[in-house]
């Protein structure tokens, strides 16, 4: 992930997205670049203009909270009480950033 953070760091900065570069970005970083796994970066990203994608990129949007039961009568005045609806058991944040570790290393 690193490898893809440094070339958006270099596309950011205006900079020649290439080997030297991205080499020279990881080491910064405190990394030993793997030269392979550089050239197979390099090699995905050629003829990608990473400007275009960026700008295309879709956000994740939130789904809004369900609204709370009213808890009145319904219209017809009969006093039936609706069933209320069974609660979904969420995913916690940290079963969810459990899968998120994958992607980093």
């Amino acid at each position: 992930m690193e490898y893809i953070y440094g070339a958006l760091l270099l596309n950011a900065a205006g900079k020649p997205i290439d080997e030297p570069s991205l080499t020279k970005v990881l080491s910064a970083a405190g990394l030993s670049p793997d030269t392979a796994r550089v050239k197979a970066l390099l090699a995905s990203l050629e003829g990608v203009d990473l400007k275009d994608v960026l700008a295309k990129a879709e956000t994740v949007a939130v789904a809004p909270a369900a609204a709370a039961p009213s808890g009145g009568k319904d219209a017809k005045g009969g006093g039936k009480k609706e069933e209320e609806p069974k609660e979904e058991k969420g995913v916690t944040e940290e079963e969810a950033s459990e899968g998120l570790s994958a992607l980093f290393g």
